[in-house]
């Protein structure tokens, strides 16, 4: 069975990936900090007859990244497809205006949303080239393509994963390796901002099927209201 490794799994967005790829015969790795909350959404994934396993890691912490990567590979017998979601990087309390921004504000998130992905992409990468098969897949906010100043230092650093995996598909075309940007320009599950537009995360999640079938020739899509 093919499989997809989540990085950043969480539940909302990352469950409903999960439930998506594993309906269409896929085993989940499912990669974040948190032990606990990684088994909960196991235990939610088994009960759907999906098959599914953790691989806790801190995207921050480079080896532990190559690390459960090369563990969930080894697990399941090499990874399809990666999905990088870092969304639980944003801290609201460091968020800052572009003249407010002082280069320390923007480095936690670049370690958060491009370098974690650049690694988690080189322990998976090598093998997909070998098959001449693979997806992978990097979500950001919609900030990433028509910034927010309000979240000027996340979005100059999700503007910077944009820019990678966008360049990243123009590598990989003709490799029968597919590369695509993910763009959310929704609050997922509820609102935290008012007159702000909703959506629930099964509503997003087939984007990401999408991607990896039918859209294989997309650098990018985006989800909006």
């Amino acid at each position: 069975m093919p499989t997809i490794a989540i990085v950043g799994a969480g539940p909302q967005l990352g469950l409903a990936i999960a439930r998506t790829f594993g309906s269409h015969g896929h085993n989940v790795a499912l990669i974040s900090r948190n032990r606990a909350k990684l088994d909960d959404l196991t235990g939610k994934l088994a009960a759907d007859g999906i098959t599914a396993a953790t691989f806790p890691a801190d995207v921050l912490d480079r080896d532990a990244l190559t690390r459960a990567l090369q563990d969930a590979a080894v697990r399941f017998g090499g990874i399809d497809v990666l999905e990088y979601s870092p969304v639980g990087g944003i801290d609201s309390t460091t968020l800052t205006t572009p003249s407010a921004t002082e280069p320390a504000d923007v480095q936690h998130e670049m370690d958060f949303q491009l370098y974690g992905a650049i690694v988690a992409t080189r322990a998976v990468l090598p093998a997909m080239r070998e098959a001449g098969a693979g997806t992978l897949l990097y979500t950001t906010g919609a900030g990433s393509i028509d910034p927010v100043p309000q979240v000027g230092n996340v979005n100059a650093a999700a503007a910077a994963l944009r820019n990678w995996a966008i360049n990243l598909h123009k590598e990989l075309a003709g490799s029968g390796i597919q590369a695509a940007h993910v763009g959310i320009d929704v609050s997922i599950g509820m609102s935290v901002i008012p007159d702000f537009p909703t959506a629930q995360p099964e509503e997003i999640s087939p984007v990401y099927w999408e991607l990896h079938t039918t859209d294989r020739n997309k650098a990018e899509r985006v989800f909006s209201r």
